[in-house]
């Protein structure tokens, strides 16, 4: 077996990066708490990357625990599974955590206080079955990637297995300010993750596994360290805290020094990449059956009475989890699914949690730090921040002049709007905003633009046609002008041959 050359930490780094304060504590020093059942819950179907889900239920319906409700459509794609018995109580429009503050659609569900699952297929060696067979379930059970994207994670296994994939690595850094629910992971269930992450390695073909976990997490480490100890093809890796260490791109550079190339996928250098808790559902879809119904998350921030780590069921409202976890001590400034750098705000707490949410924040005036912005001072701290190596200040300036082609000269499309240059920015600028609504643009104009190439396939083939059917026309007519003509011809010589018979 070849071995992976794990190249220095501290040599790789840059200054890319920020060191934001952490807020982890007194969340992560808790042991994970059971959120329990609400009175209702949502089931958004549209709680991961791709198309939403189709419901395969009604109202009235009565479901188990892990019962499909709704099922993938097209190739990237989840089901989504009902998080509790209970009975559907509505399909249609609800609150949702997105950044445009809008509804969406979900399925409402009232547990019945039974709990009861649905009939699960047991492995007791799932890592015997087939790479196939593993996406096949993993796919089956809904799960999606853990840290926040929600990229449907059979997909990633399906690509692996055409790729080439040389290399797992388990993100277990968790670098956002505030969020510790992969830690707590790590610490309580260890030994789920590293049993899923070797089913990763066989449904993607690969050889290694390398876990990396920031050194602000040592009890994770060594927790870590110690489920991977039989395991030699699993290397547990300490590399340094620094925000954004979980943007897969910066988490494959510094563990193995390459880079996927701009606007490529890890699978371009023979990676994936997959998160602690994506590891952990996938053992629990594999050797138990269970669908994905629930996730850790954290529930934090200076508006929160007593912050901690929940287990939640999918669909759980955020009123709920904020009620578990003491309540709220002051009105919150803002609030956040997610991290404070990369999260949604929504409007209230009305809002349920879906499969990618990994923490729930009621962030306070002082934690929020808004004041207006002034006028760029080109310090460049913006530039030393970037992981990615842009330059926010000249990208903002081309957008604000309506140069967004010029923007994304300059690698608009390659920002990870981790939000580190805004954090920085002395001028409290809202980059990050800036390069999002650009982008939001770029798409618009390239949807408009598709829009109309369709339209002007859709103009030359019609104009084709009549022109096609105006050619046959012609052709008809001048055959049928002929056929008349010969059979004219043909007639008169029968006439004049009969003409000459009478004559003799």
């Amino acid at each position: 077996m070849a071995h992976v050359v794990i190249p220095p930490i501290r040599r790789l780094l840059t200054r890319w990066g920020i060191h934001p304060d952490s807020h982890k504590f007194p969340a992560a020093g808790l042991d994970i708490a059971d959120a329990g059942l609400p009175p209702l819950l949502v089931l958004p179907l549209s709680q991961q990357a791709g198309a939403p889900a189709q419901p395969v239920v009604k109202v009235g319906d009565h479901v188990l625990r892990g019962q499909l409700v709704a099922e993938a459509v097209g190739h990237v794609s989840a089901h989504v599974h009902a998080s509790t018995s209970g009975t559907v109580m509505a399909i249609g429009d609800a609150p949702m955590p997105h950044p445009s503050g809008l509804p969406g659609q979900g399925i409402t569900l009232r547990p019945d206080g039974l709990d009861r699952w649905v009939q699960r297929d047991v492995e007791p060696y799932p890592i015997n079955l087939a790479p196939e067979e593993i996406a096949r379930r993993v796919a089956a059970a809904g799960v999606v990637g853990m840290g926040g994207a929600a990229f449907p994670a059979a997909v990633k296994l399906a690509l692996g297995q055409r790729s080439g994939i040389h290399t797992v690595i388990l993100n277990g850094s968790e670098c956002e300010p505030y969020l510790s629910c992969d830690d707590r992971l790590m610490q309580e269930r260890a030994g789920d993750i590293i049993e899923g992450a070797r089913l990763l390695l066989r449904a993607t073909g690969a050889q290694h596994l390398l876990v990396g976990i920031e050194d602000n997490k040592p009890d994770a480490i060594d927790a870590m360290k110690l489920a991977a100890h039989p395991y030699p093809e699993v290397s547990v890796v300490r590399i340094p805290s620094r925000y954004p260490m979980g943007a897969e791109r910066q988490l494959i550079h510094t563990l193995l020094g390459v880079e996927p190339p701009a606007g490529g996928r890890a699978a371009d250098v023979g990676v994936v990449v997959h998160n602690v808790g994506t590891a952990a559902a996938v053992w629990r879809a594999l050797r138990h059956g269970e669908a994905l119904t629930e996730r850790v998350i954290t529930v934090a921030g200076g508006a929160v009475a007593a912050p901690r780590n929940m287990r939640v069921r999918v669909g759980t409202p955020l009123s709920w989890l904020v009620e578990r976890a003491g309540g709220l001590t002051r009105e919150p400034a803002r609030l956040v699914v997610g991290g404070p750098m990369m999260g949604v705000a929504v409007p209230d707490l009305d809002v349920p949690v879906g499969k990618g949410a990994s923490g729930v924040l009621a962030l306070t005036a002082a934690e929020v730090g808004e004041r207006e912005p002034s006028a760029c001072i080109r310090c460049g701290s913006c530039v030393v921040a970037c992981p990615v190596g842009l330059m926010p200040l000249e990208m903002a300036n081309r957008i604000n002049a309506g140069e967004l082609g010029q923007a994304e000269d300059i690698g608009l499309r390659d920002c990870l709007t981790c939000g580190a240059c805004g954090y920085v920015c002395p001028s409290r600028i809202p980059l990050v905003q800036y390069f999002a609504h650009a982008r939001g643009e770029l798409m618009a104009r390239e949807r408009e633009r598709k829009r109309l190439d369709e339209v002007r396939e859709l103009t030359e083939a019609r104009t084709a046609r009549h022109e096609r059917e105006a050619r046959e026309k012609v052709e008809m007519h001048a055959r049928r002008k002929a056929e008349r003509a010969a059979a004219q011809a043909a007639e008169a010589a029968a006439k004049a041959s009969a003409t000459q018979e009478e004559s003799a």
